[in-house]
C-alpha cells in the first residue's frame, strides 16, 4: 500500500474506535461523507468489507478487527513517540486523560493536581468521570491513566498508590433511625430502605461486600433509590431516605456534625486504597509529572 494512502488507514481505526462516523469525523475536521467515501475505497482497495453500516451504528467485521488489532497499536506508538519529543522542550507538556470514579477525583484526584498544575502551564488535563470499580481498559480507550481502588491491574500495567487503605461504612440520618432499628446482621438489611449503586459498564446493582472475621458476604441489597453517582447516594441518606454504603473519608465530617451515623461497623472492611494504573511504556514528561503528583506519600 502507498504510503499516502496511511491516512486511510488511520481514518479507519479512528472510526471503529469511536463506532461512529459522525464522531470521527468532527475529531478528523472532514464532512460525514468525505469520510464515508474514504472507508469505501480503502475496502475497496483492500478487497474486503471492514465495517458494517447501520442506521444508528458502526462496528467492525472480523477482517475489520483483525486490521484494527494489528494496526491500531502501531499507530499509538507512532503518536506517543511524537508526543515524546515534546520532552526535549523546557517544560513538561501535553494532554493527559484520566478516568476515575467521582469519589476518587473530588476527594484526591483535583485537590493534588490543582497544587502542582500551576507550575505546567502546558501540561492539559481531560478527566472523565465513571461509577466502575472494574479496571477500564486504558489503551484500548485511549486514556493516560486509569484510578481504581486496590492494586491489581492487567498485565504490562504500572500501579502507583494514591491514597492509604480505605474503609467503607453503611451510614444513614439520625432521622432515619429514629423510625427504624439499626440493623446489626446482613440479614436485617433486608429489613431497610438502602440506597443502591448502579454499575453503568454492566447495568447491575453494586453488592455490599462486607466482612467480619473471615466470613466475607456480598449483599444485594434493596431500595426506593438507585443512583449512578456517589454525591447523589450521599445526599439521599442524609435527607433521611435510607442506608447507604459509601467510603468513610466522604462521610467522616458528616459523622462528626452529627448528620449522619455509622451502623454495623463490625461488618465494614477495609480495603487496598486509590491507585492510578498507566501502560508500562516510555511515558512522557507530562505523564511523569501527573503521576508524581498523585503518588500518595504518607
Amino acid at each position: 500500500m502507498a504510503r499516502e494512502n496511511f491516512n486511510d488507514l488511520q481514518a479507519f481505526v479512528l472510526v471503529a474506535r469511536e463506532g461512529s462516523f459522525t464522531r470521527a469525523a468532527v475529531k478528523l475536521g472532514v464532512s460525514q461523507s468525505a469520510l464515508s467515501h474514504t472507508i469505501r475505497a480503502l475496502e475497496a482497495r483492500l478487497g474486503v468489507r471492514l465495517l458494517t453500516r447501520t442506521t444508528r451504528s458502526v462496528a467492525v467485521t472480523e477482517a475489520g478487527d483483525r486490521l484494527l488489532q494489528n494496526i491500531g497499536p502501531r499507530f499509538d506508538e507512532i503518536e506517543n513517540e511524537l508526543a515524546a519529543l515534546g520532552d526535549l522542550r523546557d517544560k513538561p507538556a501535553g494532554t493527559i486523560r484520566i478516568t476515575a470514579t467521582d469519589h476518587s477525583i473530588h476527594s484526591m484526584i483535583w485537590p493534588k493536581l490543582a497544587q502542582v498544575l500551576p507550575d505546567y502551564p502546558d501540561i492539559k488535563i481531560e478527566i472523565e468521570i465513571v461509577i466502575d470499580y472494574g479496571l477500564t481498559d486504558i489503551v484500548a480507550q485511549r486514556y493516560d491513566i486509569g484510578v481504581r481502588l486496590g492494586d491489581q491491574v492487567a498485565k504490562d500495567m504500572i500501579a502507583v498508590r494514591m491514597s492509604p487503605d480505605m474503609r467503607f461504612l453503611i451510614v444513614a440520618s439520625p432521622s432515619y433511625l429514629a423510625g427504624h432499628t439499626a440493623p446489626t446482621t446482613p440479614q436485617e438489611l433486608m429489613q431497610h430502605q438502602c440506597i443502591n449503586l448502579r454499575l453503568p459498564s454492566s447495568g447491575a446493582l453494586y453488592a455490599w461486600e462486607l466482612q467480619k472475621g473471615e466470613q466475607a458476604l456480598q449483599v444485594r441489597v434493596d431500595g426506593q433509590l438507585t443512583f449512578g453517582s456517589l454525591p447523589l447516594i450521599l445526599k439521599a441518606a442524609m435527607d433521611g431516605f435510607g442506608l447507604a454504603y459509601v467510603p468513610e473519608n466522604s462521610v467522616t465530617a458528616h459523622i462528626a456534625e452529627g448528620k449522619l451515623v455509622s451502623v454495623m461497623e463490625d461488618w465494614c472492611p477495609t480495603w487496598p486504597g486509590y491507585h492510578l494504573y498507566y501502560a508500562n511504556r516510555r511515558s512522557s514528561r507530562a505523564l511523569q509529572v501527573v503521576v508524581e503528583a498523585l503518588r500518595y506519600r504518607q
